[in-house]
């Protein structure tokens, strides 16, 4: 297990479309295993493969519901409103108010390549959305209605 880099706005993969993953295997372990020491060394909510150069769906998100690594996640369904300001470890010093669904349901592989389903609300479901979002070369920074600095 180990740290990875967090790439940051400017790069180009961070607008690239990720591709499916087909192999549950080692490699991905290691990748999930990275991707959640990263995310909770740099304290955030969540963390997708591009974000450390990866071009893979894998998402992890940590949030106070728990732990999740979504592999191939698809949001099947989404309801309600919340707006909200969100910021990105690929975006450092910036923050943006953003709507997004209050819950949603999303069907993923763990990293055994088992499907699931869950259902997020909240902050754990805007979490979700800004995580997937990444998987499609979207930045919450493209969704906001107002982007300003923030110190860190």
């Amino acid at each position: 297990m180990a740290i990875r880099n967090v790439v940051q706005v400017g790069d180009d993969i961070l607008r690239k479309k990720c591709f499916e993953v087909t192999a549950f295997d080692e490699k991905l372990a290691a990748l999930l295993d990275d991707m959640r020491d990263t995310v909770r060394k740099e304290e955030g909510a969540g963390l997708a493969a591009p974000q450390v150069g990866i071009l893979r769906r894998a998402v992890v998100v940590d949030v106070k519901e728990g732990f999740y690594e979504l592999v191939n996640p698809v949001i099947l369904d989404a309801k309600g409103k919340q707006t909200g300001y969100e910021g990105c470890l690929s975006v450092r010093g910036k923050r943006g108010v953003v709507t997004r669904p209050l819950v949603v349901k999303v069907e993923y592989s763990d990293r055994n390549g088992k499907r699931k389903k869950l259902v997020a609300r909240g902050f754990f479901a805007r979490a979700v959305c800004h995580e997937l979002d990444h998987l499609d070369g979207v930045l919450y920074t493209d969704r906001a209605e107002s982007v300003e600095s923030v110190r860190e």
